[in-house]
């Protein structure tokens, strides 16, 4: 990576555009998350301080209700074997957390220890908010971490963030209804147009949409670009692909609603990133996803007959698009007071076997590569899925990319509202790709 950039102030960004949830359901699902962090000994306390000769760090992440329950019992049992560390542990919803943070950081408060997506890494390094984590090599080891998953979390040239757990995209159905269907199942090496004529087939034999519609999620068309041998951003943080790419990927997709194979607008323009929302969750309204696996639990509630995971298609040349990733990272906050003792804290989640044991696969799979060999047999129900699932495909996917620019949070938003104009038909798919890259392009310069 570059290592001439020019680091800016927090405070000198412009402001970015927030992916607007929908208020009913971002609503109630914050106040059941809110709900169950009381129930699991949650809170959030002001600034990290030594209380009673102990330091005392501030811990937050964003989750479901089972995440923290086990968050909560492994941040007990690091206070019990470091009995001089107090950790004090806050959790949300993703737009809320998302939102919180950006404001915590912004008034110079931001936790000693925080949860990072994939896309907050290069915005939260270069804005000066996170530790350069070589600071404390001797508190915190990445000898078990794969070095390409590892890198992910670098900006220039140095380590702002190590990842806790590794996942991958897939695409999720509903068992039952899949094979009652007659239609071939999804098998490693498939292409996209194998997934298109699966969905059509779907389509014919069930009256209704075989999966969601893809054109909406920058997430999957990174899938089929990278299959393309193409990529969603270059090195020095540029985009990767033309408008001519979008056009394709956006004309292809745009058939398939058309033909009624994959879900339509109405359907597509709710989809929010949880589950619940998708064609799959709200009743059944589809037969398939592509989701990201570990998140796929969700499925379980709302699709009582049981979900299957497979890969992701490919290109058609079988070039793979599909990487792990990882599903979330840890860091360090550059003003915390107790910079070791939060090093020490992020080497125990990542590196403690009793503490795999009690997280299990709720963030992923662990980076730890010792330690995912010793406890996958011991995973049970979903976690053994997820296992399972990542077992299959692992040494047949992609090299992760480097962690996206900044600016591709606020595109995210861009790429659904752009498509959004396509799936009602307010756009071609030239028109809106065009639109989307001049976008892009203005928001990357920023």
């Amino acid at each position: 990576m570059p290592g001439n950039r020019t680091r800016k102030s927090w405070r000198s960004w412009p402001s970015r555009r927030a992916r607007t949830p929908w208020p009913s359901r971002t609503t109630a699902a914050t106040l059941a998350l809110c709900a169950a962090a009381a129930l699991t000994g949650c809170s959030d306390s002001g600034e990290s301080s030594s209380a009673g000769g102990k330091a005392v760090l501030r811990y937050t992440w964003w989750g479901n209700p089972d995440r923290a329950a086990r968050t909560q019992a492994a941040v007990d049992l690091f206070e019990k074997k470091h009995p001089d560390i107090d950790v004090q542990t806050s959790f949300s919803g993703y737009d809320a957390y998302k939102q919180k943070l950006a404001t915590q950081a912004a008034g110079g408060d931001a936790p000693d220890v925080m949860q990072l997506d994939y896309r907050m890494i290069d915005q939260y390094a270069s804005g000066g908010v996170l530790l350069d984590l070589a600071k404390q090599r001797s508190a915190l080891s990445t000898a078990d971490i794969d070095k390409g998953l590892l890198a992910t979390g670098v900006v220039d040239d140095r380590q702002y963030a190590v990842p806790q757990a590794r996942g991958t995209e897939t695409i999720v159905y509903d068992t039952k209804q899949w094979k009652a269907a007659g239609v071939e199942l999804p098998r490693e090496g498939w292409t996209w147009n194998d997934w298109a004529d699966a969905m059509r087939a779907l389509a014919e034999k069930t009256g209704k949409p075989g999966g969601t519609d893809p054109g909406w999620s920058e997430d999957a068309f990174e899938v089929w670009l990278r299959g393309q041998g193409k990529s969603l951003y270059t090195k020095d943080g540029k985009l990767g692909f033309t408008a001519d790419d979008l056009t394709r990927y956006w004309t292809f997709t745009d058939r398939l609603r058309r033909e009624g194979a994959v879900s339509p607008a109405e359907e597509t323009t709710q989809l929010d990133g949880t589950v619940e929302n998708t064609p799959l969750g709200r009743g059944g309204r589809a037969l398939s996803d592509n989701n990201w696996d570990a998140p796929s639990s969700g499925f379980l509630a709302l699709v009582p007959t049981g979900v299957t995971l497979a890969p992701m298609p490919s290109g058609e040349d079988g070039t793979p698009g599909q990487y792990f990733k990882p599903s979330m990272f840890m860091g360090i906050a550059d003003s915390s007071g107790h910079p070791e003792e939060s090093a020490r804290f992020i080497d125990f989640m990542l590196n403690d076997m009793d503490a795999a044991k009690i997280l299990g696969a709720t963030r992923g799979i662990p980076v730890n590569e010792s330690i995912r060999e010793k406890i996958a047999p011991e995973l049970k129900d979903f976690d053994k899925t997820v296992a399972d699932y990542q077992a299959s495909v692992d040494g047949t996917l992609n090299s992760p990319p480097q962690a996206p620019p900044s600016g591709d949070s606020a595109l995210q938003t861009t790429f659904q509202r752009d498509y959004d104009q396509v799936s009602f038909e307010r756009m071609s798919p030239r028109e809106a790709a065009e639109d989307y890259v001049t976008e892009a392009k203005a928001e990357l310069r920023s």
